[in-house]
């Protein structure tokens, strides 16, 4: 019986079929929230990126002989981890920005000091941050957020075929500038509670001045604490539509990266 040789060139397609994927795949899931949270086990992660490689395999195109161990073959694996890297970190910016408005709403009800652990990042984050974290959380998984994404990666094997050349210098700028949403959106989402906060501390002032012997500590503090948390509360369905919005926003700015 005679054996059967194989070349190189049909190891690496096979090879390239399954490993390309799996660098796309794996690195969308390194980065992508929900996913890096401690509470998800690395191994689930990596169960998770082979299952969908291997379903994916199929579809994507014939890749190029590429040789792994060669100056080629490290720029294009670079490019296909960066690929999947970017794409999550884009979603990481939409949670950043509702932390971000969520501090500013501590700091105004005097709630700074009462903070959690952050399951996506573990670190120490305030209370009110946490809200915004799950309400962002509850939305991206409720509309299938995860699935797009993964929809829109496996797409872009079309779009941006697996090679050296791939998201460049423009894709880098259009990302530095959608980055300054963390500081523009996280203002907006807290702006409503910051400017009722504001009227009254200085109605708290205008009181302490016209009578010295009211406690402003005693006083103001439960007043502004109380005051927030009921706007909290009122201005949920005014989260909900930020959230929400951010998330589009981040999955047009995905889609323009991957399939344009």
């Amino acid at each position: 019986m005679s054996a059967v040789h194989y070349s190189e060139a049909q190891m690496l397609e096979w090879v390239g079929r399954f490993m390309w994927p799996l660098l796309r795949v794996g690195s969308l899931f390194i980065s992508l929230p929900v996913f890096t949270s401690h509470g998800v086990p690395a191994r689930a992660r990596l169960i998770l990126a082979v299952v969908i490689s291997l379903a994916l395999a199929p579809a994507v195109p014939t890749p190029p002989a590429i040789a792994l161990f060669s100056l080629e073959g490290f720029a294009t694996v670079a490019q296909q981890l960066f690929i999947g890297v970017l794409t999550g970190y884009i979603l990481q910016l939409v949670y950043a920005t509702t932390v971000y408005g969520g501090n500013i709403v501590s700091l105004s009800m005097g709630l700074g000091f009462a903070s959690l652990i952050d399951p996506q990042t573990g670190v120490q984050v305030p209370v009110v941050a946490q809200i915004y974290l799950i309400l962002t959380t509850l939305i991206f998984l409720g509309t299938d957020g995860h699935l797009l994404l993964i929809e829109m990666l496996a797409d872009s094997f079309q779009t941006i075929p697996v090679g050296v050349d791939g998201i460049g210098l423009p894709a880098l700028k259009a990302l530095l500038a959608w980055s300054s949403l963390v500081f523009s959106g996280g203002i907006l989402m807290a702006l409503p509670i910051m400017s009722v906060l504001l009227f009254i501390t200085i109605g708290m002032g205008v009181a302490t001045r016209a009578a010295p012997q009211l406690s402003i500590f005693s006083v103001g503090f439960p007043l502004t604490i109380g005051a927030g948390l009921f706007l909290l509360w009122s201005l949920i369905p005014e989260a909900v539509q930020n959230a929400a919005r951010l998330l589009r926003e981040a999955y047009g700015l995905v889609r323009s990266f991957l399939l344009v």
